[in-house]
């Protein structure tokens, strides 16, 4: 693999700060395929349920059809995230600075996402839609697409590139599916990220709630 020139952070660096990246992505500047191709060849390493290896990155490029998935992705962040009749559990406050300046950097990527240089859908292939009905083919299909991503993620994060974990085009999937030739009966898109260089590489670790509160032991 021939190496493109890095920004040397260690292990713990790159794990405790790897953001969200949504206002500081830079969109004029261009992504080298040579730098994407290094991201991929980390993320072939990843772990994926009896290493069968069944996911697949999709890299939208044209600016056509990037301005096409953009329009999905907008409609479907107007749409609520999930049924349930209350609010989905969350550490963090929805009334909390913080939540206002996700939501402001959320957005601010809304109205720039088409001016992106590259977007990357990750998908997994199943031998039927029917395998996400029980929780263990769930379990089973994710694990073995997202270690695969957040692998890109944190490599595109060392070579000074921004990536942000998103659904909101998951509400139309099928339409996605259809204007990038994705077989929709035996592929399913998980998430979709921007990715671009940064404007600065100097993100810290983010606001998180204590280690104490996510930690079990022997019982819940």
């Amino acid at each position: 693999m021939t190496s493109t020139r890095g920004l040397g952070l260690s292990a713990d660096q790159v794990l405790t700060t790897t953001r969200a990246v949504r206002r500081r992505l830079d969109p004029g500047r261009p992504v080298p395929r040579a730098v994407i191709d290094e991201c991929v060849e980390i993320a072939r390493q990843a772990p994926s349920g009896r290493n069968r290896q069944r996911w697949d990155f999709v890299f939208v490029e044209d600016p056509a059809t990037i301005a096409a998935v953009a329009g999905w992705w907008r409609r479907g962040l107007a749409m609520p995230a999930h049924d349930a009749a209350g609010p989905a559990f969350s550490r963090m406050s929805f009334g909390s600075a913080e939540w206002r300046k996700i939501a402001g950097s959320l957005d601010h990527l809304a109205a720039h996402l088409h001016e992106m240089p590259l977007l990357l859908i990750p998908c997994v292939r199943v031998d039927s839609r029917s395998e996400l009905d029980g929780i263990r083919g769930q379990a089973g299909a994710w694990g073995s697409v997202v270690p695969a991503f957040w692998s890109f993620m944190l490599a595109a994060r060392e070579r000074g590139l921004g990536t942000a974990w998103t659904t909101s085009h998951l509400s139309y999937e099928r339409e996605v599916a259809d204007l990038l030739g994705i077989p929709f009966d035996t592929v399913v898109q998980a998430a979709l990220t921007p990715v671009a260089y940064t404007v600065g590489t100097d993100f810290r670790p983010g606001p998180r709630a204590g280690a104490a509160t996510f930690a079990h032991w022997d019982r819940w």
